[in-house]
């Protein structure tokens, strides 16, 4: 069956709108019709080449939509289902699996490698991290679907297969936060507007936003922050100053940037955790000296998918959406069509916005 998707012919190339041929679901897949994707950062890390997947690829990894049929031995989801993709599951057998690191998980990525489409000329597609899910629909392992939660929007519920499970994981899972401590969150995307909305129901006193963009205060001060910064040589200053000349207790950095690592290394205080979300290329190096290291007695942790579990934490979200106390909806900058994706890549490399949702 022919549907539109949005393909990665090579690293580096456009990303061109065309017509794929999807196969019928075989043996332990599942059909998905998408009723909505987010365009993250990471795709465009995919697409330059910074993350390596095979190609050509169809990109897109945060996505929800709806079961239209299902392989031989699929028996969790049935037609008619309203599905989140999960673009990285576990395999339970691995070693970091086996230490509950599922976030971690040796065989996660292993379907990107399969062929699961072919282009109207008959070329060998790729499912980008798994899922495809810029696409009208998508085949996927019967592993990479998880009911969408009761009380979640089908369109919203997109948002939580990357961005709110990084975001609020970061957070909760790898900073854990504690209530009264102060949070600076670097880059407000779509996940630092998550991390944003997480450090404010983990209850923390004090939520400092940072970001290139001063058009991003609006969305920063509505997801929870309460001080704004635009960031700048002096932004480390400017944080200890916002917090009685003793820095922030935890630093979640976002961006994915030498530079803004290393900020918000020197934001924390003494003894200050910093997460690293962001995604940087190998050219990204941070420096640090001996000295420093031992006198500051701060933890630098990378951060993998929020430290997440999604099928333990995707209830837990759900219930902060019906409570109230988290709004899938204010990630949300722009909502477009499939073929507005390009734009919405070259907005990302601008700086500008939070998160687009391509609505099918």
């Amino acid at each position: 069956m022919a549907v539109r998707a949005a393909v990665l012919p090579a690293v580096g190339s456009p990303l061109e709108i065309t017509g794929i041929d999807l196969p019928d679901p075989g043996p332990g897949q599942v059909r998905v019709r998408l009723a909505a994707a987010g365009v993250c950062h990471s795709d465009l890390s995919l697409s330059d080449g910074t993350m390596r997947v095979p190609v050509p690829a169809v990109l897109g990894h945060e996505g929800a939509g709806t079961v239209v049929a299902v392989g031989e031995g699929v028996t969790h989801v049935a037609p008619g289902d309203g599905v989140v993709l999960n673009w990285a599951p576990s395999c339970g057998a691995c070693h970091a699996c086996s230490l509950g690191e599922v976030w971690l998980c040796a065989n996660a990525l292993n379907g990107a490698a399969d062929v699961y489409a072919r282009t109207a000329e008959g070329t060998d597609l790729h499912p980008g991290l798994n899922v495809a899910a810029f696409a009208e629909e998508t085949v996927v392992s019967a592993s990479c679907v998880l009911p969408v939660p009761d009380g979640v929007p089908l369109t919203d519920a997109a948002l939580l297969g990357c961005a709110v499970l990084t975001g609020y994981g970061a957070v909760h899972h790898s900073a854990r936060v504690r209530q009264g401590e102060t949070v600076a969150v670097f880059g407000v995307g779509g996940v630092g507007l998550a991390a944003l909305q997480a450090a404010r129901i983990a209850g923390a006193s004090k939520i400092i936003a940072v970001d290139v963009s001063p058009a991003k205060e609006e969305l920063a001060r509505t997801a929870g922050a309460t001080d704004y910064l635009v960031a700048s040589d002096t932004t480390a200053r400017e944080i200890r100053g916002l917090t009685g000349k003793q820095g922030v207790d935890v630093a979640v950095e976002c961006a994915g940037r030498a530079v803004t690592i290393r900020t918000a290394w020197d934001s924390t205080r003494r003894g200050g955790r910093t997460t690293v979300v962001g995604i940087g290329g190998k050219d990204q190096q941070v420096t640090f000296n001996a000295l420093e290291i031992f006198h500051w007695g701060r933890t630098l942790s990378g951060c993998v998918y929020g430290n997440s579990n999604p099928a333990e934490d995707l209830p837990v979200l759900a219930d902060h959406v019906r409570a109230g106390r988290l709004d899938l909806s204010a990630l949300v900058t722009e909502r477009i069509s499939l073929d507005g994706i390009p734009a919405a890549f070259a907005n990302m490399l601008a700086g500008k916005g939070g998160r687009a949702l391509v609505v099918f």
